[in-house]
């Protein structure tokens, strides 16, 4: 466990461990939740690769395999005594354009109910 107080920012890193230099990592969703198993619901950092916290900030990393960011930990501690932070990471190649690592933020459009 990581001990935080209210409003402390939390620097992260993670980190790919691959002897491919040609691969990538992209952040697509990173959720604090009060249970070690909910990425579905919970308070939502990133979400579909779309920045949902104001306080997320990326950092640069002069390797494609690691990524780095800053998240202020007021928002999910402020109901819960406990919580995780569970995040959901693509490895990507960095030449394929067409991949999730390249679409960045991805707006999922609601279903229209059919009458």
């Amino acid at each position: 466990p990581y001990y935080v107080s209210i409003n402390q920012s939390l620097f992260l890193q993670a980190y790919l461990h691959s002897s491919d230099p040609s691969l990538l990592l992209f952040l697509d969703t990173c959720v604090a939740s009060p249970t070690n198993h909910n990425t579905t619901g919970g308070y939502a950092i990133i979400k579909n690769g779309c920045v949902r916290d104001p306080t997320y900030t990326p950092y640069y990393s002069p390797h494609r395999h690691i990524l780095r960011f800053k998240y202020n930990a007021f928002q999910s501690l402020r109901r819960n005594p406990v919580v995780y932070l569970q995040c959901e990471l693509v490895v990507c190649r960095s030449s394929d354009y067409s991949s999730r690592c390249y679409q960045g933020c991805v707006r999922r459009s609601k279903r229209e109910a059919d009458s």
